[in-house]
């Protein structure tokens, strides 16, 4: 008792010297050392107390521009951030200022580890963002980070396995297997064989899979590593509800529920984010199978182990679910729809697209519970939009990724053929596998043809639809504008005419010049919500005014060689040709920067063409168009599109735009 006493106390006597001399010391180095001491001496088992040294740490270290010593801070403390106190932002937010000065690491493996960090922080906040990082991690580790750089293939090929692109997730899972097995590191190998199996099952090869996943779990029994079971069941689980045998799904989730609980009495137990995916798919199968009692048990028991401290994104995704389910189940409306909106919440942020239509799912049967039946058919009709448009990707996805299995297998054919010594074997079977091969490749291009028809198909019906619903929208704007326009223009226009009659007949002339700028306001909002010159004077004479108007009013110089194409188009083609001009010039004047424009319409056999010039600053086509924020080139597209014609745009930054039109007359 004594020893141990005495050992705690020259512990503390160590601690607080060294903190009196990272407070007192003069010699940065010595400052620098004093607090790698504390960081030592107090551990990592308070996770703040670890934090905070490592960070004074860090910001002493950067002060002393010792950008590499910072790293290894960094990259040491970046876990306990991520996983224990849920804080992957304050990673990011740390790793982006180290390396806006990463010239000064020359330490491939520091520089390539804060990268793997970021994108372990960036794997809970943004996935397209940590496949990013996980590239960056492998193209700057060398030879000598190889066990670091099979890391990254692995964390990369399971982050674009999420965002269901399967081809570069196989490609990653396998260069990872292959620097594990070359490592001979069995606890990894078995992560990488785990994502190989699950692209199988992904697209659609369950027996496959199955039989992989066998393996593997006989495997890890041999060698110890019975942590990975729990995982292993559930996935197996997935695939026999996928296969439509709820008896074997059962089994598998029940497998995978006891074995974490046996892990539980363990070292390598308490894995509490596994844990809630058994529950979820427990209480959602005794839901489906009306066995409310047995779903309760398992509700109650993860209730009794949920941390309400923790934030990370993909623990509450599926807490939440597990608790709207629950509750929907036992008519508890309010509370479901209450957790099945935080669900959605945090796979919206996770960009997890699968979570995402689980959660518009289950709100749309919340609501149709609650009897809000517009509200469910909205929430439903989004479901089947965003699953459709999943099933689209994954069917492409699919396809890219079998391709790429059958070159990896052929490759492996091979491989094996060359090193085999059954030469007169392979005579005799050539011909077979060259049967096989061609009937192989004739399914898969049959197969592959009809999804890519069927994919075609509904890509041009989606497409008709979204034109359909655009050049209605605009029907409906112009009728809108149009019911304004005439409001304004009869009643408060009349209004204050009235009204200046009245001052005139009392001799007020400052009122009575504050009126007719008001009433020519409101002339000047009504012609623009409404070309009423359109009827009066056809659209001839409607763009040359527009064009006049322009000229007189702004600082742009318009010139002009206009055509007369009266009684060509009908009133409602007339009134877009009219605002694809209007909306042209108002585009020049608000971003083009111009000191002159040309606006030349005429007409040639079978159409009528349409070109505006001006010699303003120009802009980058695409990059313009695919701003959201951007929507002016867009409603002239879908006003061209209405007229069916077609929009030809010229431009390069500072050489000036050229908006070119053609409308068919016939």
């Amino acid at each position: 008792m004594f020893f141990l006493i005495s050992v705690k106390t020259v512990f503390s006597q160590d601690v607080s010297y060294y903190k009196k001399l990272a407070q007192t010391s003069t010699d940065p180095q010595m400052k620098l050392t004093a607090l790698d001491s504390i960081i030592s001496l107090e551990g990592k088992e308070d996770p703040q107390t670890f934090i905070k040294n490592s960070f004074a740490y860090i910001e002493f270290a950067k002060e002393l521009d010792s950008v590499e010593a910072a790293a290894k801070k960094m990259i040491g403390v970046s876990y306990t951030l991520t996983s224990i106190t849920n804080q992957p932002k304050t990673v990011v937010r740390k790793i982006d200022e180290l390396l806006a000065r990463k010239y000064r690491i020359s330490d491939s493996f520091l520089l390539g580890s804060l990268y793997l960090k970021r994108g372990g922080a960036n794997y809970r906040l943004d996935l397209e963002e940590a496949t990013k990082d996980y590239e960056k991690a492998i193209e700057v580790y060398t030879q000598k980070d190889s066990i670091y750089k099979a890391d990254a293939y692995l964390f990369n090929g399971q982050a674009y396995s999420n965002l269901g692109e399967f081809v570069p997730a196989g490609e990653n899972f396998h260069k990872a297997l292959a620097y594990f097995e070359a490592l001979e590191d069995y606890e990894y190998m078995v992560f990488a064989q785990q994502g190989i199996t699950n692209m199988y099952s992904l697209n659609g090869f369950y027996e496959k899979a199955g039989a992989e996943r066998q393996k593997n779990i006989q495997k890890i029994k041999e060698l110890g590593l019975t942590h990975h079971l729990p995982v292993m069941y559930y996935n197996q689980s997935l695939d026999f509800k996928k296969l439509g045998k709820p008896h074997q799904q059962l089994e598998y989730l029940l497998k995978a529920y006891h074995t974490i609980k046996d892990l539980d009495h363990t070292s390598e137990g308490n894995n509490l984010l596994d844990r809630f995916y058994i529950y979820n798919k427990l209480i959602e199968y005794y839901i489906q199978n009306e066995d409310l009692k047995e779903a309760e048990k398992y509700y109650k028991e993860a209730e009794s182990i949920h941390d309400p401290t923790i934030t990370d994104l993909i623990y509450l995704s599926h807490y939440s679910e597990i608790v709207a389910k629950y509750n929907l189940a036992k008519g508890a409306i309010e509370k479901a729809l209450e957790f099945s909106e935080k669900k959605l919440e945090a796979a919206k942020s996770l960009k997890y697209d699968e979570d995402i239509i689980e959660a518009k799912k289950l709100l749309s049967e919340i609501y149709l519970a609650k009897g809000n039946y517009k509200k469910s058919l909205e929430l439903k009709i989004a479901y089947e939009t965003l699953k459709d448009s999943i099933y689209n990707n994954t069917t492409a996805n699919s396809l890219a990724y079998y391709q790429t299995l059958y070159e990896t297998e052929k490759k492996e054919h091979e491989i094996i053929a060359k090193n085999s010594n059954i030469e007169l074997l392979e005579k005799d079977n050539d011909a077979a596998r060259k049967r096989l091969i061609f009937i192989s490749l004739a399914l898969i291009l049959f197969f592959g043809l009809i999804l890519l028809y069927r994919n075609r198909l509904q890509l041009k019906n989606k497409k008709l639809l979204q034109e359909k619903y655009s050049q209605e929208l605009l029907i409906s704007q112009e009728e809108e504008r149009k019911r304004i326009s005439k409001d304004l223009h009869d009643g408060i226009g009349q209004q204050l005419l009235l009204i200046k009659n009245k001052l005139i007949r009392n001799e007020d002339p400052d009122t009575i010049k504050m009126v007719e700028e008001a009433i020519e306001e409101v002339r000047g909002v009504s012609r623009d919500l409404h070309p009423f010159q359109l009827q009066e004077l056809g659209i001839t004479k409607a763009i040359e005014m527009t064009l006049t108007q322009i000229d007189e009013n702004t600082t742009l110089f318009i010139s002009s060689e206009i055509e007369n194409i009266d009684h060509i188009f009908d009133k409602k083609q007339e009134v877009n040709l009219y605002r694809i001009v209007q909306e042209s010039l108002n585009n020049v004047l608000k971003h083009a920067k111009a000191e002159a424009s040309k606006v030349t319409l005429k007409k040639e056999l079978g159409f009528i063409i349409l070109e505006i010039k001006d010699n303003g600053i120009g802009f980058d086509f695409t990059e313009k168009y695919q701003n959201l924020k951007s929507l002016g080139l867009k409603t002239l597209l879908e006003r061209t599109k209405f007229l069916n014609g077609q929009m030809k745009i010229t431009s390069k930054k500072g050489q000036g735009t050229t908006l070119e039109f053609r409308f068919p007359t016939l």
